[in-house]
């Protein structure tokens, strides 16, 4: 990859900057057997983070959203998650690294990620990235969140950088979409959490990173 211009680097959050799915496996399984059910492959609840709380209650029960129970259930979930949050996260390797390699080439860095600021800040507090991302954005800041580039906008005004110089980094389509929407170079994190059967080489994104360490390399070679 050669070297470009880049003033800010923005993250997504599950599957790309931080591997929450622990924490999922752990409460979906916790759910099933709260519910009477057998164990479950964890494997199938990690495909399903992408798809947020009700993805993975629809996911760890097979269960329908349209199910009288179904919003119990969610809000369990959510109990449990929120109870405790960033005990089995921790973000993907080589990325402390790297997030201390941008501070130092002075580049600005920040998260824009589809989760609830109530769950968001927290994790991030509990994280060992230093320094501190300069922007995180959750849906509570937006009309429209991912696919829509509103988030990422606003990410790249808060750290004050041009879109066209912002790398954006995401392990779904949709955060690929916000991030070419937005103007950025778009990298598909595809050791994030895909879908059975999904390839990352098919969202169109300017690179593919098949690991943290691959990402944090590849993002190093454009500084050089």
């Amino acid at each position: 990859m050669t070297s470009r211009n880049v003033s800010a680097v923005l993250f997504d959050l599950d599957g790309t900057l931080i591997d929450t799915a622990p924490e999922f496996i752990h409460i979906g399984l916790q759910l099933r057997s709260e519910a009477g059910l057998a164990p479950i492959e964890p494997e199938t609840i990690w495909h399903s983070v992408s798809d947020g709380a009700i993805g993975m209650v629809q996911t760890a029960l097979g269960m329908s959203a349209d199910d009288p129970s179904f919003e119990q259930w969610r809000q369990r979930f959510l109990t449990l998650y929120e109870a405790g949050l960033g005990d089995l996260s921790h973000p993907y390797p080589g990325l402390p690294a790297l997030i201390a390699d941008l501070h130092r080439a002075g580049i600005h860095w920040g998260v824009v990620t589809n989760k609830l600021a109530r769950f968001t800040l927290p994790l991030m507090d509990r994280m060992p990235f230093d320094p501190k991302a300069g922007a995180v954005v959750t849906p509570d800041h937006v009309d429209q969140p991912k696919p829509d580039p509103e988030a990422v906008l606003l990410a790249c005004k808060q750290l004050s950088c041009d879109p066209k110089e912002t790398l954006f980094i995401g392990d779904h389509l949709r955060d690929i979409e916000a991030g070419r929407a937005a103007g950025c170079f778009t990298i598909a994190a595809a050791y994030g959490y895909l879908a059975p059967r999904e390839t990352a080489t098919n969202w169109q994104a300017d690179a593919v990173a098949d690991s943290s360490r691959e990402l944090a390399e590849l993002i190093s070679g454009m500084l050089s």
